[in-house]
């Protein structure tokens, strides 16, 4: 059965209107995001859904347009941590599209999830007539590491209260004299983000909760005073 031309414009359309708002290619002109939706390919990816292997080869960037997918690693202790959380606006895979080297970690979808894949090969043409593409795909690449590097830091030295305390900073934001996390979390989530157990991310959690530090909602959680140094 042949696509009808009107769906197949229909949908070049609305992710030309999804690429134009991700922040990686805002440099790009019109001309060159509309050669940029001709070239990707629409998926969608059901929950728990292992988008990328560690060890894999392939040569995609991934671009998220709705939902949510980490990057998981194994930590020195052989724990399973999560290296990287992608949201809407965010990409991955640009390591091995950058150097052709298999994928560094695993990548799975932690809500249904809809994104866009873009082959190398075509990109590789826009990026030659955009250099500036280039290093923002690298100012991504470096933060990444940074953030990589800082998690194995607190792995190291910091104990897992230290951990989950600065966890709770990085994903809230302020708002009315407290703050408030940007997202839903999970227990089991924090644990897998902390290197830790969720029974011992449930404990602190408690305590905070009973110390009147934190308020947790519907996964939400406000932090409603300065967090203790330690616990």
């Amino acid at each position: 059965m042949k696509t009808d031309g009107n769906q197949v414009k229909n949908n070049r359309l609305k992710q030309y209107e999804i690429l134009k708002n991700i922040p990686l290619f805002s440099c790009l002109n019109d001309e060159e995001i509309r050669a940029l939706a001709e070239i990707a390919v629409e998926r969608t990816f059901s929950k728990n859904t292992i988008l990328i292997n560690e060890g894999d080869t392939s040569d995609a960037l991934y671009v998220v347009c709705k939902g949510k997918a980490n990057a998981i690693g194994i930590d020195p202790n052989g724990k399973q941590i999560v290296l990287n959380t992608f949201g809407s606006g965010d990409y991955f895979g640009e390591m091995s599209f950058i150097d052709g080297e298999p994928r560094c970690a695993t990548v799975e979808t932690k809500r249904l999830a809809h994104l866009l894949i873009i082959p190398r090969d075509k990109f590789n043409h826009i990026i030659t007539s955009n250099p500036e593409i280039s290093f923002k795909l690298m100012k991504g690449l470096l933060e990444k590491i940074r953030k990589a590097t800082r998690q194995i830091e607190d792995l190291v030295f910091m104990d897992v209260y230290g951990r989950v305390a600065r966890l709770l900073i990085q994903f809230s934001e302020p708002r009315d004299q407290k703050r408030i996390t940007k997202e839903k979390l999970t227990h089991q989530e924090i644990a897998d983000m902390v290197g830790a157990s969720r029974e011992m991310v449930s404990r602190i959690l408690k305590e905070l909760s009973v110390g009147d530090y934190i308020t947790i909602k519907d996964r939400i959680i406000t932090i409603n005073r300065e967090l203790p140094y330690s616990w």
